[in-house]
Parts: C-alpha cells; structure tokens; sequence
C-alpha cells in the first residue's frame, strides 16, 4: 500500500494534522504497517509540494492540519480504479534471500528454511488469535486486513515445503566446471569425454537438475 495514497484518503474524511492521520492509518490497517510521525510529515511535504494536499493555520493547540485538493481528490480516484501490478509491489525479500543461501558458500539453506517456517508459523498463530479475539466484529476492514495476512503466511508456508522438497532433489553444478559435467570440454572448448557420451550430453539422464543460482521449481 502506498503511504502517499493511504493518507490522501485519510484527508478524504476530513481534515487532520500528523498525529491523527498516523492514528487513522495504523486504525485502518490494523496496525499492521506502523508508521513514524516522520514519515507521516515526509509524505505531507511531498504531497503539499505536488499540489494533492493543503496546509491550514495552526490550531489552538499548535497542530497544523491538511486538508485534501481537488487534485488530491482526482489522484486518489486513480489509484482505486487502477489494479495493483505485481511490479509495483515490494521485492520479496525471503525469495531474494533464499536464492542468495543457495549461491553463497558455508551457509545452510535448509536451515535458513526451518527458520522461516517457524517464525511465518508464530506469525499465522498470531493472527488466528487475533481473530479469535476480536472485539470488533463488526470492522470489515479490520477483518479483511487480518485475512489478507492469514492467507499469504499460509502461501509462503506451502512454498516453503515446496522449497525444503526442492532441496532433496538439488545437485548443485561444480564449482571447477561452468557446464555443470566434469569433463563436458576439453582444451579450448573442445567436446570432452562426457560429450561424446551420447547418454552424457542428455539432461534426462543426468543425476539431478540442474538449476543454477535460481530457486528450482
């Protein structure tokens, strides 16, 4: 979610200064992206400057509240109505992490794995408690936040044992050799042993894949 987005339709409620729009936000995520006063008042300066917000006078108390513009009102009609792409969304860290274990010497993906199923499991506990507990019932969004969450630790957990099952089958490539079989060339790229071996240059009769730097799928 865009935090530039999140507070313009905060300001489409009403006018609010830094503290409350922090509240707001974190009220209508559920509070599963907090966020600092300094990025709120980050986000504001950018907004004002690009002409989607107003600054008001300071009130009684010294807060400075904002208001949105009707510019405001026209980017955030946009950003409804257009789909969220896949290549707008945050890297996945986990994924890049993961194929980075599988490249980097002394490190054991198998247990960069267990780690993280232990902690998305506690994680997805944690949200079935949350559920169990709710004390607003009547909250859909608090609800469909809550679930949206349930739903991708529960995805990552069964790409997870995909990957653990992966690791069973994977023959990583010597390190001396770029082709992956010892002997595939000879001098300066001349066909070697291996390669005149009919059975040996078939990837079927191989003893595993062969995947790279790349996660195997």
């Amino acid at each position: 979610m865009s935090i530039r987005h999140g507070l313009l339709a905060l300001l489409e409620r009403g006018q609010m200064y830094g503290y409350q729009l922090r509240a707001a936000f974190e009220e209508s995520t559920g509070a599963t992206w907090p966020l600092n006063i300094g990025q709120v008042y980050t986000t504001l300066g950018r907004l004002e400057r690009d002409g989607l917000v107003l600054a008001l006078p300071e009130n009684e108390g010294g807060q400075r509240p904002y208001e949105i513009t009707d510019a405001g009102r026209a980017e955030l009609a946009l950003w409804f109505a257009t789909p969220i792409s896949r290549t707008d969304r945050p890297r996945d860290e986990l994924a890049i992490k993961l194929a980075l274990a599988l490249t980097t010497p002394g490190v054991d993906v198998r247990a960069v794995v267990q780690n993280q199923r232990t902690a998305t499991m506690r994680a997805l506990q944690e949200f079935g408690r949350l559920k169990r507990i709710d004390d607003r019932p009547d909250d859909l969004a608090w609800r469909l936040v809550l679930d949206a969450m349930m739903f991708q630790a529960e995805a990552e957990l069964r790409w997870l044992d995909h990957c653990e099952a992966s690791l069973v089958r994977y023959r990583p490539k010597p390190a001396n050799s770029p082709t992956g079989a010892a002997g595939a060339t000879g001098p300066a790229g001349t066909p070697g042993p291996a390669a005149a071996d009919p059975a040996a240059g078939d990837p079927s009769a191989g003893a595993g894949p062969r995947v790279g730097g790349k996660l195997p799928r």
